[in-house]
């Protein structure tokens, strides 16, 4: 079987390839990643895949476009439905690769990530896959992510610390409370 794979990231990948590898499934990787934010955290995620895909030999097509207004008109005002329509961008885009590229089957690395929504992703692949005729594989790879982990230090590959988009950048950093020299400071 051929599958056509959306990554996210390098790290998120790490056990989705080995699985599919393993088990003789020929896959093909996509990078198309609009929300990643800002640009020179885009760039480091692309640069470790693309050393990802040194390492292990890999066979990944590149969308290396930077539609920053695109994405964020997509989601400015749709608060916590942002994911939602983050995943429906990027899996839409990869079930219609794989039609265009004639692989009858299609994934995401985001399944391997338990700090994704992995019912949400599945819905809106399995929608994907009749819109676009092709199949969604919704395999639960979060059991691998420590793996993913231990192998992505290994190879020293660069490991985000976020999702993607800018919420979830403010998101991350909000969540650390303010030193105590910093607040004495500004009171």
């Amino acid at each position: 079987m051929k599958v056509l794979m959306h990554i996210c990231c390098s790290n998120c990948s790490i056990y989705p390839l080995q699985k599919f590898l393993m088990d003789g499934v020929d896959v093909r990787g996509l990078w198309f990643n609009p929300n990643i934010h800002p640009y020179t955290e885009y760039a480091s995620r692309l640069e470790s895949l693309k050393k990802l895909g040194r390492i292990w030999h890999l066979d990944i097509d590149y969308i290396d476009e930077y539609p920053l207004d695109d994405f964020l008109k997509a989601v400015t005002g749709t608060g916590a439905g942002r994911c939602e329509v983050c995943y429906t961008l990027r899996i839409e885009k990869t079930a219609e690769t794989a039609g265009t590229m004639n692989i009858p089957a299609f994934t995401t690395s985001l399944l391997a990530s338990p700090y994704q929504q992995f019912d949400m992703i599945k819905s809106i692949g399995k929608s994907a896959e009749k819109k676009h005729g092709v199949q969604f594989l919704a395999d639960d790879l979060r059991q691998g992510w420590h793996l993913s982990r231990a192998l992505s230090k290994e190879f020293d590959l660069y490991r985000q610390k976020y999702c993607g988009c800018i919420y979830s950048e403010m998101e991350r950093y909000r969540k650390k409370p303010v030193p105590d020299t910093i607040r004495k400071e500004t009171i």
